[in-house]
């Protein structure tokens, strides 16, 4: 049979701080409760558990082989208790990120975001939205026909280099996943330039590494204006002298229809509104976020 849960708390507090008197402030009940208490665990053992001498208490051999045990046994409760009381963690807001855009315009755009507790996810497409995403950033909703698709800005390539020179055009390769955009030779023409040799220079197979080799001076890049601009503006890049081409899609924002008008969801959504102010009308199958 176990001894009283009050009283194995009594002689536990007592244990600790020493004093009956402490032990019954820390529990909010008088001295003379808390040695009552203890008198009925003794008597319940059959062990002294105290030595008293006035107002000294010191434990016996009993005594000091219990309490150890007991406040191990009470930091465990406390700590289950602790953990039903507070519930799982909160589910934190999954963000899905295409690399360029993770890399190159999404520190400033959650500048001032209304979520402090993001899950950012960097990826390519397609994503499966059933294994946690709840916002997808990226270009084009092609991949995502039963989604609901927001523009977040639509935008245009241009040319830079660290000098200013488009004389060694860095090739990008956009892969299988996402359509040809304005390419060197498009570029060239519409400048009015000879079309540069593909079989020459460095060949990318992203924005991201593009922009890199670019920075570290080996070559020139295309790259959508808005992706730049952070470079541009602390002269880490600079404009190419030539045209800016207009892009195919816009850059938007996906989810799954189900979540339409959630409150984490749409706070999001409007705190990129505010960032968008595109420059063409969007796709059809798209909402223009304004």
């Amino acid at each position: 049979m176990l001894p009283p849960l009050n009283a194995l708390r009594a002689f536990e507090v007592a244990a600790r701080c020493g004093s009956f008197t402490r032990a019954g402030e820390e529990l909010g009940v008088s001295s003379a409760a808390i040695s009552l208490q203890v008198r009925q665990l003794e008597d319940h053992l059959g062990k002294r558990l105290f030595l008293r001498q006035g107002n000294r208490l010191s434990l016996t051999a009993a005594g000091l082989a219990l309490q150890p045990r007991l406040g191990a046994a009470f930091a465990e409760i406390a700590a289950v208790t602790g953990e039903l009381r507070d519930g799982p963690p909160r589910r934190r807001f999954v963000l899905s990120v295409l690399p360029s855009l993770a890399e190159c315009w999404l520190p400033e755009a959650l500048a001032g975001a209304p979520l402090a507790d993001l899950a950012i996810r960097v990826e390519d497409d397609p994503v499966d939205f059933t294994q946690g995403p709840h916002l997808r950033l990226t270009y084009g909703g092609q991949a995502y026909p039963a989604h609901a698709i927001h523009t977040l800005f639509q935008d245009e390539i241009v040319a830079v280099s660290a000098d200013g020179a488009a004389d060694r055009p860095i090739h990008i390769d956009w892969g299988a996943a996402y359509p040809n955009e304005p390419d060197w030779a498009t570029w060239a023409a519409a400048a009015g330039l000879p079309a540069p040799d593909r079989g020459q220079g460095l060949v990318v197979p992203s924005i991201v590494m593009a922009l890199s080799l670019a920075r570290a001076g080996l070559g020139a890049a295309l790259a959508p204006r808005r992706l730049v601009a952070a470079d541009l503006a602390a002269g880490r890049l600079r404009l190419c002298p030539g045209p800016a081409l207009p892009m195919r899609q816009a850059y938007v924002a996906i989810h799954p229809v189900a979540m339409t008008g959630r409150r984490p969801l749409a706070a999001l959504l409007a705190h990129f509104a505010q960032l968008s102010v595109p420059e063409a009308a969007a796709p059809s199958n798209q909402r223009t976020m304004a």
